[in-house]
């Protein structure tokens, strides 16, 4: 049923909508909880309108994570050996360490605002700072590491209290508070554990992302067959009309033709006309000549006859 396939349906969703920019962000997750409206599942569509929009520096946070995971996981181990030296109050160790955070936040917090300016949404100096703040988060708390590796912030992390508390805001979910301090080796169970369980959700999620891309595939599919098919019976329609057109071309060229040879034996027998009433005209005309001739002929003779009587 619907409300069974939600889990991973919002899993999917929330994946697509926290890796676009900000400015699309709204107008996309209402198509998609549209959609989940008008297959029959409510909650869906309830739980995909209340996903929030991403701040700016959230979604560079987001993107840094999505596109660089490998860069992530190290960055966040160190965030563990950063709270083993602080527990064991290891000074050597936490300046060590501390040396190599700051490199590390400044490096990643650079390759955010290039992957944001890359995507056409440079980040202004405030969100660079929120996103540098969101990284020493990460580091401050596995909970809050957790969070940011998943790549669905809403708001960027806060860490109050250096390494030994954090104040999250911005997860796509309610983020849990962090449980009290442990042993080292109990904290070290806790991040491998932790671990395992990020690496199932990002296969979870990597999972979600394909089963969405191959429902966008079969749809892209269907309708590239229906448009194949109405082009199909377009085509069928234009050679249907070509056929037509050739038959009556074919006809009015029959035509053309009878016509043709009409006029040519039109013309033969207008030549053939013209030669006769020339040749009747010539006639009539001589022998209106001769008939002129004879009249005077007899005129005179009459005359001669008169004058001798």
């Amino acid at each position: 049923m619907a409300g069974e396939d939600a889990p991973t349906e919002l899993d999917a969703v929330a994946d697509e909508l926290y890796g676009l920019p900000p400015a699309r962000f709204t107008a996309v997750r209402n198509t998609r909880a549209q959609a989940a409206r008008k297959s029959g599942d409510r909650t869906l569509a309830d739980r995909i309108t209340a996903l929030r929009r991403p701040t700016a520096s959230a979604w560079a946070a987001n993107l840094l994570a999505r596109e660089h995971p490998d860069d992530i996981g190290p960055f966040l181990r160190l965030g563990e050996a950063l709270r083993q030296a602080h527990q064991a109050l290891d000074g050597e160790q936490l300046r060590r360490l501390g040396h190599r955070q700051r490199e590390l936040v400044r490096a990643l917090s650079r390759q955010a605002g290039r992957l944001a300016a890359d995507a056409g949404h440079p980040l202004s100096d405030p969100a660079v700072q929120e996103v540098e703040q969101t990284l020493h988060a990460a580091l401050a708390d596995p909970d809050a590491g957790a969070a940011f590796a998943e790549g669905r912030l809403t708001k960027p992390l806060s860490a109050t209290v250096g390494l030994t508390g954090w104040a999250a805001t911005g997860h796509v979910s309610d983020l849990p508070r962090r449980p009290p301090k442990k042993k080292p080796a109990e904290a070290a169970e806790d991040v491998e554990r932790d671990r395992r369980d990020a690496e199932r959700q990002r296969r979870r999620e990597e999972a979600g992302r394909a089963g969405l891309q191959a429902r966008q595939a079969e749809q892209e599919a269907r309708a590239r067959e229906g448009d194949a098919e109405a082009a199909q019976e377009d085509l069928d329609a234009a050679d249907r009309r070509r056929e037509d057109a050739q038959r009556r071309l074919a006809a009015l060229l029959e035509q053309v033709t009878e016509a043709e040879e009409a006029l040519r034996t039109a013309r033969h027998d207008l030549a053939q006309a013209r030669r006769r009433h020339r040749d009747a005209d010539g006639a009539a005309r001589d022998a209106r000549r001769r008939a002129g001739r004879a009249a005077a002929h007899a005129e005179r003779l009459a005359r001669g006859l008169e004058d001798e009587s």
